[in-house]
Formats: structure tokens, C-alpha cells, sequence
């Protein structure tokens, strides 16, 4: 339990979590060295192409030599086998798009966090009673922060991560906040397939430490 514990308090006290997926593993690399750079301590790479694997296992390679304080989790995991491929692999927490109860059974089985996405109060309830402790609202460019707000009531002690369409910006992080989530993720927003395509690291961290300090501010 100690592991689950820890990646929560982390995502928690981060405030944000990063994710993305390339199929360039060295690219894929580079840019969790430069969110571990910008501040980044836990993160989360997509299981979203052929290479997902492959890559992991090198992100997981560069983690022990280089980043030992980093927790790298599994994300768009929908099935058991899956769960176990990668958790086999070392993923320190488990991200889905749905809710599934064989996952979320998988996950405890290993004692790891398990961040189902859900987008109604059913699947949050679902969610709940499979012992989520973290949900992703996904999508939510689509559902807004003024559903946070309406919802979060109906479900004490459940905390909340808004996923897909978090913008850089400012009064849209404060707005998430301000209705109640813990934690905000970041994907194609922050890293950008400008940022994957042409390698611009720099511009990467520089982005990653404003997030961190708008999130910091939004808290």
C-alpha cells in the first residue's frame, strides 16, 4: 500500500499530471528527462501505439539510472492483460479511459493506484465501489468545471481529475480548481506534437515549470 500511497500524495502535491505518448522511444525519453528537469515527479506515459511497450520499458531503464524519485504510471489501459503486461513492466499506477472492474481488481491485486476516466455520476459511482480513490473526468473539454461543481457533492471523500483539453492557461486552471478538483492532467496541451515532432525540449520545460506555477498558484 505504500507505493498507492505515495503516487496519490504525489499526483496530489504536483497538483498535475503529465501525460503523453510517442513512438520514438529516445524522443519519449527525452521528454521525461525534461519534465523530471522542470520538476515533474510523477507522470503518465499512453498505451496508445505499437510501441507503447517497448518504450516504457526504456522510460523505465532511464527512470532507475537517472530518476529514481520519479513514479511513471501505465495510462489507456482497458483490459487485464494489459494491467499485468505492464505492471510486469514496472508501472508504478494504473490510468484508464472507463471504468472496468477487472482492472481496478488487478490493480489492488498489486496494491497500485488505479485512476479510472468516467463522464457521468453512474460511472463515478461504479468507479467508487470498485475503490477508486482518484477519477479522471474524461472528456473534459466536453463536460467543463461546472460539472465538477455540480457533481462533486453526490460523492464525499472522492477526488477528482480533470483529463483531455486542460489548456496552459491561467484562468482555465484556476476555473478547475476553484469548482473543486485535486489535480489537473495535462497531455496535448503541454506536450504538444510540435514539442514531440520537432524536439523542442527547452520550450517543453520552460511550459512545464509555468504549469507547475499556474497550478501552484491555483491550489
Amino acid at each position: 500500500m505504500k507505493l498507492k500511497k505515495a503516487v496519490l500524495n504525489s499526483i496530489l502535491s504536483q497538483g498535475m499530471l503529465p501525460l503523453f505518448y510517442y513512438e520514438d522511444a529516445e524522443v519519449s525519453v527525452q521528454v521525461v528527462r525534461t519534465l523530471y528537469k522542470a520538476g515533474v515527479r510523477v507522470l503518465e506515459y499512453t498505451n496508445r501505439g505499437k510501441q507503447a511497450m517497448e518504450n516504457f520499458k526504456a522510460l523505465k531503464k532511464a527512470h532507475k539510472k537517472e530518476m529514481p524519485d520519479l513514479n511513471i504510471g501505465i495510462g489507456t489501459i482497458k483490459n487485464i492483460s494489459e494491467a499485468e503486461a505492464f505492471i510486469d513492466a514496472g508501472a508504478d499506477f494504473i490510468v484508464a479511459p472507463i471504468v472496468s472492474g477487472e482492472v481496478a481488481k488487478v490493480a489492488h491485486k498489486h496494491k497500485l493506484l488505479w485512476i479510472p476516466g468516467c463522464m457521468t455520476p453512474t460511472e463515478i459511482y461504479a468507479a467508487q465501489k470498485h475503490g477508486a480513490e482518484l477519477v479522471k473526468v474524461f472528456p473534459a473539454n466536453i463536460l467543463g468545471p461546472a460539472f465538477i461543481s455540480s457533481i462533486k457533492e453526490l460523492f464525499p471523500g472522492l477526488l477528482f481529475m480533470p483529463s483531455g483539453g486542460v489548456e496552459l492557461d491561467p484562468a482555465n486552471i484556476s476555473d478547475w480548481f476553484h469548482a473543486g478538483v485535486s489535480a489537473v492532467a495535462m497531455g496535448g496541451k503541454l506536450i504538444t506534437k510540435d514539442v514531440l515532432e520537432n524536439k523542442l525540449f527547452e520550450k517543453l520545460f520552460a511550459d512545464t515549470e509555468k504549469a507547475l506555477e499556474l497550478v501552484k498558484t491555483a491550489m
